[in-house]
């Protein structure tokens, strides 16, 4: 029903005038509120920065030691090269060009968005994923959120390209994170996407010219011919980055961070490298609002991020492909694959073995760290055999096996043995090394009542195995031990300590392709 006001000149007059003032105190006060909220973050932020100045890390976090995510997304449709060859099929000279023009055409014509209605995932299935990884071991799980590539793995409003309005057609992140949370693990979500942004004009980027463009190494979209017009397509322009900074900064960048919290609420948020890239008021606003979020919810939650993106004080340190060389103070994590490739599925993708994996994951727990280990679904949403394989031979691994990893802490000594390091690409040491009888890794009870001993292969059956860690002179010298058990048999083993350390006989009937574990009582 609507009323219908008569009012005379004058009280129409009058109206209007008093409308006016409403309008100008309310526009003003508007004015004034966003003022105040620009010079928070501007110039008083960093009060509310240091509000989390020591964050604890959550104890599940700690105990943890082991969470699975996955590099799937559109670009798993080519399945060639790596989950870059959204990047590099533009690029003539390269073997990603090269497959893309033979298969598809040239660039201008094929672009990256006509993979998107090619990512059908037809076949996953969340229940049957989330199964696997809690069978693998992992106390936490969760996607790529979104990748360089501008393409988001859940229901977003920020974005037109997002799972639930194109491609698959359906909330993956929603699927996924009821399963994870229906098993009682924690939801991990990773974002890539602080490259995404076309940044043609940042002063560290590399301009030099290619036959076809520009090569722009802080965005992940190059500035070539084919791609010319995308930032006028209302559609487009925000799959391939080209935004005004400040509206991409807010509406993209923010906004998809803030869509997945409210939506999901991520027990982890693990940022990817380029973070830097990021002005700091907006990484510090994030972090207030994660958690502030996290508060009022009543959850204990993580960020972690790479190089220097944040202050150690606030976030874990997380490095890629590698792990630390000695034992570190802080906790930390490693991201790996399950792979010796690419991070995405590709037709010629070379698996690990299962050995490579738990003795990567073993070095990591040994000095206060956590693998979060990647696997590589095809696009069609299947989990290829060979990954399968490994997951479920290191979840039997961990089913026997397990006290010595969940729940741990470094001991005095992170290990011992021949086998040196190599420098990963991405700081610290390789996690690909391949173990002798003869290599150690420890871990210790959070009660201090028990060491646990790996021994990262197989000893022959005249082998004795040698714990020099606890001569003489070493760094458990002083520790004695009442009794030794080797987990996952009921046989007696037979054991002595000495000055030369403590020398284990080698349980006949007992083997392992993976690593023995030998369970030390303290005194």
């Amino acid at each position: 029903m609507r009323v219908i006001l008569v009012l005379s000149e004058a009280m129409s007059a009058t109206f209007l005038v008093m409308q006016y003032l409403i309008r100008y105190f309310t526009l003003s006060l508007f004015v004034f509120t966003l003022t105040l909220n620009v010079n928070l973050q501007a110039e008083d932020f960093e009060q509310d920065w240091s509000k989390y100045k020591n964050y604890p890390v959550p104890e599940w976090f700690q105990d943890a030691k082991l969470g699975i995510y996955f590099h799937w997304g559109v670009y798993s449709v080519p399945a060639y090269g790596s989950e870059w060859y959204p990047r590099w099929m533009y690029f003539e000279g390269r073997n990603v060009h090269e497959h893309h023009t033979q298969k598809y055409g040239d660039p201008a014509e094929f672009g990256y968005h006509d993979f998107v209605p090619k990512f059908k995932a037809e076949y996953f299935d969340a229940k049957e994923w989330v199964d696997l990884f809690e069978k693998a071991g992992a106390r936490f799980a969760g996607p790529v959120a979104e990748h360089h590539d501008g393409f988001a793995m859940w229901d977003s409003a920020a974005t037109p390209w997002n799972v639930a309005d194109k491609g698959p057609m359906r909330d993956i992140t929603g699927e996924l994170a009821k399963e994870i949370r229906k098993r009682d693990m924690k939801f991990i979500a990773t974002f890539h996407h602080a490259r995404h942004l076309f940044r043609p004009n940042h002063p560290e980027s590399f301009t030099e010219e290619y036959p076809n463009g520009r090569y722009f190494w802080h965005s992940h979209f190059p500035d070539v011919p084919a791609l010319d017009g995308v930032e006028n397509d209302d559609e487009l322009k925000y799959l391939y980055g080209r935004l005004d900074e400040g509206q991409w900064l807010e509406e993209v960048w923010f906004e998809k961070l803030k869509e997945v919290i409210a939506q999901y609420s991520p027990d982890i948020i693990w940022f990817d490298s380029w973070l830097d890239k990021i002005p700091e008021n907006y990484r510090k606003a994030f972090i207030e609002h994660y958690y502030n979020h996290a508060a009022k919810k009543d959850k204990e939650v993580v960020v972690t991020y790479k190089q220097t993106d944040f202050p150690e004080s606030v976030a874990v340190f997380n490095i890629e492909k590698g792990g630390k060389v000695e034992i570190s103070e802080s906790v930390w994590q490693s991201d790996d694959t399950i792979s010796l490739g690419s991070w995405c599925y590709t037709d010629t993708l070379e698996v690990k073995p299962t050995s490579m994996v738990v003795h990567g994951m073993i070095d990591i727990v040994s000095k206060n760290g956590i693998l979060l280990l990647n696997v590589s679904p095809k696009a069609n949403g299947i989990i290829p055999d060979d990954q399968r394989k490994v997951l479920l031979e290191m979840g039997e691994w961990l089913d026997v096996n397990g006290e010595a990893i969940y729940a741990t802490r470094p001991w005095l000594i992170h290990g011992e043995g021949p086998t040196g390091w190599e420098e990963g690409r991405f700081g610290g040491m390789k996690t690909t090394n391949v173990y002798t009888s003869q290599d150690k890794r420890y871990t210790r009870s959070k009660d201090d009542n028990y060491i646990y001993a790996f021994v990262l292969a197989q000893p022959t059956m005249d082998e004795t195995v040698q714990l020099s860690s606890f001569a003489e002179g070493a760094a458990a010298e002083n520790v004695k031990i009442s009794g030794i058990e080797l987990i996952g048999s009921s046989k007696k083993v037979q054991w002595k300590q000495n000055s030369k350390g403590i020398q284990i006989k080698p349980t006949k009937g007992f083997t392992t392709d993976i690593a023995l574990v030998y369970k030390l009582t303290v005194k």
